[in-house]
């Protein structure tokens, strides 16, 4: 499983590498390289820690994002999101590098940056939090899943998303893009209607879902939705 996670982790890597320096038409792009090198080095040693702590969940998140039984309409919504943030890769690099089209401060790349790891802090406490976190929208009834409430799950009902969206804002202001953070705008409208997708498998197939949801009533904002 450890070698699993290294290949997939440099492979995905490598795939937003070629799309940000091809995109940007130039590999002298700082910016880029500390993503690049700052996401593989804390992806592994979260990955690691996951495979000491809880194997389960590790086997679960390095599975395919299209699997059996998952329902059609993730199916189609988690190849538009995986597509979406590969074209906003893209878009950061023509906006930061191409074209530049922005100027961000130096001291906001570095307030993006302190985002970025903090969205990864993030998850990796929402992982540690709930043992069941799939990458897909499924009920996990062979590992008799129950319903979270502690944690990052004691504010919103959805957490993991809620870090995406601190990611895309963290990347697009670390590498030097004012208009990637249009992103988050869309990425909010994507996470809305898979997490719609979501509840409503989390209603009818996980017991005490509907208290939880009545309990905690953001989804991906506090205080907002």
């Amino acid at each position: 499983m450890i070698a699993r996670l290294t290949l997939q982790t440099l492979i995905w890597f490598a795939i937003i590498g070629v799309v940000l320096f091809a995109s940007a038409g130039t590999l002298e792009w700082p910016a880029a390289w500390v993503f690049l090198a700052a996401m593989l080095a804390l992806s592994l040693i979260a990955g690691l820690s996951l495979a000491r702590h809880d194997p389960a969940l590790l086997k679960e998140r390095l599975s395919a994002p299209i699997q059996k039984g998952q329902p059609f309409a993730d199916k189609v919504l988690t190849t538009v999101i995986l597509l979406f943030l590969l074209g906003a890769f893209a878009f950061m690099a023509l906006d930061a590098v191409r074209f530049g089209w922005s100027s961000v401060p130096e001291w906001v790349q570095v307030l993006g940056g302190s985002a970025l790891l903090f969205s990864i802090w993030f998850d990796y406490r929402t992982f540690r939090e709930n043992s069941f976190a799939a990458p897909v929208v499924k009920i996990q009834r062979e590992r008799a899943q129950r319903v979270v409430t502690t944690g990052p799950y004691s504010y919103v009902r959805h957490p993991l998303y809620a870090g995406a969206l601190i990611f895309v804002a963290g990347t697009s202001l670390l590498l030097g893009s004012w208009w990637g953070l249009g992103a988050v705008l869309v990425l909010i409208a994507l996470l809305a209607m898979r997490i719609g997708i979501e509840e409503k498998e989390l209603r009818t197939g996980l017991a005490g879902y509907d208290a939880y949801a009545a309990r905690v009533r953001y989804r991906l904002i506090p205080y907002v939705w």
